[in-house]
């Protein structure tokens, strides 16, 4: 995607330093820092600590972490290069896609048998997946902007309303993103749009890169906080919910940022179309009941109890919130189960959340 200009992803390789690079979340939107992937913990630091978040992306890191591996590993000892890849699968536990992307690249190198020629299928496969998932986001985008341009020959012509939650934008998922792929596309094609941004506390990646990233393309958007959409909603101010997801079960139950429930049910109560965008990678395959199945994971408390921004001075600063001495619980991650869900938007096209209609568009799954 374009940035004031420049075409940018979250992550690169670095061809003449042989490493991966990613762009330092954190820091979003007053600094655009990078951040070198030299080590096996620094892919594990970048993970956990969210230099990058977001399923699609956090895969594509850990398929990189695997080519890292490789390079660290000069005596190609397969028992412990099974080791580091297994740390790299553990770093987060609710996106499949660190596993499925991790698995995938572990998977070819074994099939080598001398180290040259492993790094080179490393890195080989690393680069397939950020390409795929980058084509992925793209087909999701023409498959859900039909969702948009209909709300918007209904509305003749009059800006279509998309309420949005967290960010599942090209920060996410390296290009066009999942949730916002349909938006972006649309925006693209000359449909008039205007988004509501979630702020997503905590951490804010709403208000902090999902609105970063809508300006930088300068599409229509308004920040919000997390618990206005219900109100929007009903005041008939929303005509289309699209959010992302870091893991779907096969039955079609949606883990997302925390509060994303809480979206879904306000949509159903207003007959509000809500939608979950999504790659292939992010679908769990072996679970069939997110409510019982899907780890959630619980983050340091220190996220709700600090939030960070620039003071008067521009210097960017963490404040404390509540009294030092309460307690907080960071549960990150929710689930919708699949009845509350309209529709699916896949790089195959939409289908239900439902097992029947997610095997009608991956049949070989059968």
């Amino acid at each position: 995607m374009l940035v004031d200009g420049n075409q940018m992803r979250p992550i690169w390789f670095d061809t003449d330093l042989k490493i991966a690079k990613v762009i330092d979340q954190r820091m979003l939107p007053h600094q655009l820092i990078e951040a070198d992937l030299n080590t096996v913990d620094d892919v594990i630091e970048a993970i956990q600590e969210m230099f990058v978040r977001g399923a699609p992306l956090i895969g594509a890191t850990g398929a990189f972490g695997v080519y890292t591996a490789v390079l660290q590993d000069q005596g190609c000892n397969d028992d412990r290069f099974v080791a580091e890849c297994d740390r790299l699968k553990a770093a987060r536990p609710t996106a499949v896609n660190l596993a499925w992307g991790v698995d995938r690249v572990l998977g070819v190198c074994l099939a080598q048998s001398d180290r040259t020629a492993r790094l080179a299928a490393a890195l080989a496969e690393a680069l397939a997946i950020v390409e795929e998932e980058a084509e992925n986001c793209r087909l999701i985008g023409e498959y859900g902007v039909s969702l948009i341009r209909e709300i918007s020959q209904k509305k003749g012509g009059k800006p279509v309303n998309i309420l949005t939650h967290c960010n599942a934008g090209w920060l996410a998922c390296i290009e066009y993103g999942t949730a916002t792929a349909p938006m972006y596309t649309a925006f693209d094609t000359g449909i008039d749009i205007h988004v509501w941004v979630d702020e997503t506390r905590p951490l804010n990646q709403g208000s902090r890169l999902t609105a970063w990233e809508l300006g930088k393309h300068g599409i229509a958007h308004t920040v919000v906080t997390d618990n206005a959409g219900g109100h929007l909603m009903q005041h008939g101010m929303v005509d289309l919910v699209i959010v992302g997801t870091d893991r779907t079960t096969w039955t079609g139950d949606v883990a997302n940022k925390i509060g994303t429930y809480l979206k879904a049910l306000a949509a159903k109560d207003n007959d509000i179309p809500f939608y979950v965008a999504l790659p292939s990678s992010t679908i769990d395959w072996e679970m069939d009941n997110g409510l019982t199945s899907i780890p959630i994971e619980e983050r340091d408390p220190d996220e709700i109890s600090y939030v960070q921004g620039l003071d008067d001075t521009g210097k960017l600063v963490k404040v404390l919130v509540p009294p030092q001495s309460s307690p907080c619980a960071n549960h990150a991650f929710d689930v919708t189960p699949s009845r509350l869900v309209t529709g699916l938007i896949t790089e195959r096209g939409m289908c239900s959340a439902s097992q029947e209609g997610i095997l009608t568009l991956f049949p070989e799954r059968r």
